[in-house]
């Protein structure tokens, strides 16, 4: 694989082949610690996770990756080092490019997982900016073909707000890997015509198609995923009762699924999720999230053994 001693800094930078390795080798990882299988690749590997937004699965799943196979995470977060305050992002990375061996980057901006890579010299993982979410879209992908032994052919369905970095990394993640995929938002809440038009060059076995109707968008759809409505950071924005008001009418409950017309579709969703009736706004309903249906936390622990598989992979432990 093409990615050894390089970084993962967007979906962009893979090929379909280079997607189907990593979910292979997840999988792979998976079944070993299932198993008791403990191989130790990043034995004397360390890995800075250097975080400036919070995490729940990103964190656990990098701080578990690297004990399980051996090496030491190290958790940095926003008030625990001077990046961006006393210190360039430039020569943070170059400081902790003499320490680490690897850095897990989670917060803003996509220019600074690139410095990072950039300026430290050893591998660096996107593990969310706002615009992209790559990790959690392998770890997608790999939910849905362990659930379908397979990937090209089938439908994905997006519902909700489709700008986000969660949205816009599906799109990608799904059109290289030859699975169809349809986006039901109101029009104001597409992504940017400039990303819809580069995405649709991405396959040409599979497409992508966007429409305001949600019940139109999710037949015969093998997958129904949403996220949040609101994403970290946003809950003080101008536009949120707006938004929320748009976005009524595209909650994923039973009835929407019902509509997939198949009996083994499911329900994915990246977490954390808004689906208690105390929730201010739902994108999905309890009925749904508690289904057999669902398997958001598949989903969610799947983000360990996508995240091994990078690491071992960038780090040389695995080709």
């Amino acid at each position: 694989m093409k990615l050894g001693n390089k970084s993962f800094l967007s979906l962009y930078d893979l090929s379909k082949d280079e997607i189907d390795r990593l979910i292979d080798l997840s999988i792979e990882l998976k079944a070993e610690k299932k198993n008791g299988i403990y191989k130790y690749r990043l034995k004397n590997k360390n890995i800075a996770l250097l975080f400036e937004k919070t995490s729940t699965r990103t964190r656990c799943a990098a701080s578990v990756a690297c004990f399980d196979e051996g090496g030491h995470a190290e958790f940095l977060g926003k008030n625990d080092i001077q990046m961006g305050k006393k210190e360039s992002v430039r020569d943070t990375a170059r400081v902790l490019g003499k320490i680490f061996d690897s850095i897990i980057y989670r917060g803003y901006k996509q220019e600074t997982v690139k410095i990072l890579s950039e300026y430290s010299g050893i591998p660096v993982i996107n593990g969310l900016t706002d615009e992209e979410h790559p990790t959690q879209i392998i770890a997608d992908l790999m939910t849905i073909k362990e659930k379908f032994n397979k990937l090209e052919g089938l439908k994905v369905c997006y519902i909700g707000d489709a700008r986000n970095n969660v949205a816009c990394s599906l799109i990608v993640g799904c059109l290289k890997m030859n699975v169809d995929i349809f986006v039901a938002a109101p029009k104001s809440l597409w992504p940017s015509d400039s990303f819809i038009v580069s995405a649709k060059l991405l396959s040409k076995k599979a497409g992508l198609y966007l429409t305001e109707d949600p019940l139109e968008a999710v037949k015969n759809s093998n997958v129904v995923y949403t996220d949040v409505w609101v994403s970290m950071g946003e809950e003080n924005a101008p536009d949120i009762d707006e938004r929320i008001k748009l976005l009524k009418n595209y909650q994923v409950n039973k009835f929407v699924m019902d509509q997939t017309g198949l009996a083994d579709s499911i329900f994915l969703h990246c977490l954390p999720a808004s689906h208690e009736e105390e929730s201010h706004y739902l994108e999905v309903s309890e009925e749904v999230f508690e289904s057999k249906q669902s398997y958001v936390f598949e989903q969610a622990g799947n983000r360990l053994h996508t995240i091994k598989a990078l690491l071992v992979t960038l780090l040389g432990g695995k080709v």
